[in-house]
C-alpha cells in the first residue's frame, strides 16, 4: 500500500497531477479536471482542519469501510456521494485559474506528507492516525487520477 510518506510517492503524485490538464478527458464520473483539482484541495483542507465538513461517519464506515479503503489493495469505487463541503458544484471551492488551483494542490501535497499532527476527524472513517492519514493521502488522489486516465 503506498503511502504520501514513502520515499518517491510524492513525486509520483505530483509527476501525474502535472499532467492533468483543463482539457484531460475524463474516464468516469462527473467532475471536470479543474473541480477535482478543487475537491483534492478541500478534502487536503477538511484532514487538517482548514475547512468543515458535515459527519456521516457510522460504526460501519468507521470499521469495516475503513478498513477495506484504509488496508486493503481494493480500488476505491466509482460515483461514491461526495460531502457537499468538497463538492465544487455545491459549498466546494469553485475552479478559478487552473494553473494557480493546480499549483495549490501540489503545495498542499507536500505539506500534507510532511506533516506530523493536528489532523481533523475523517468525515466517514472518524479519526485516523498519521499512518492512515498518509494512505489516504495517497489513496484519495490516486482514485480522482484514474478518473482521468493519470
Amino acid at each position: 500500500m503506498k503511502r504520501l510518506d514513502e520515499p518517491g510517492v510524492v513525486e509520483e503524485l505530483i509527476a501525474r497531477l502535472r499532467r492533468v490538464t483543463p482539457d484531460t478527458s475524463r474516464v468516469w464520473g462527473t467532475m471536470t479536471p479543474h473541480e477535482m483539482v478543487c475537491h483534492l484541495t478541500d478534502s487536503y483542507g477538511i484532514a487538517t482542519g482548514e475547512r468543515q465538513a458535515s459527519l456521516v461517519d457510522t460504526w460501519s464506515s468507521r470499521t469495516i469501510v475503513r478498513f477495506i479503503a484504509l488496508h486493503t489493495p481494493l480500488k476505491w469505487p466509482q460515483g461514491v456521494p461526495t460531502r457537499p463541503e468538497v463538492d465544487p458544484k455545491r459549498q466546494g471551492t469553485r475552479p478559478d485559474v487552473f494553473e494557480r488551483d493546480r499549483d495549490r494542490l501540489q503545495q498542499l501535497i507536500v505539506s500534507f506528507a510532511e506533516r506530523r499532527d493536528g489532523y481533523a476527524p475523517h468525515p466517514m472513517f472518524g479519526a485516523l492516525r498519521r499512518d492512515e492519514w498518509m494512505i489516504w493521502g495517497y489513496k484519495h488522489p490516486d482514485h480522482h487520477f484514474r478518473q482521468f486516465g493519470v
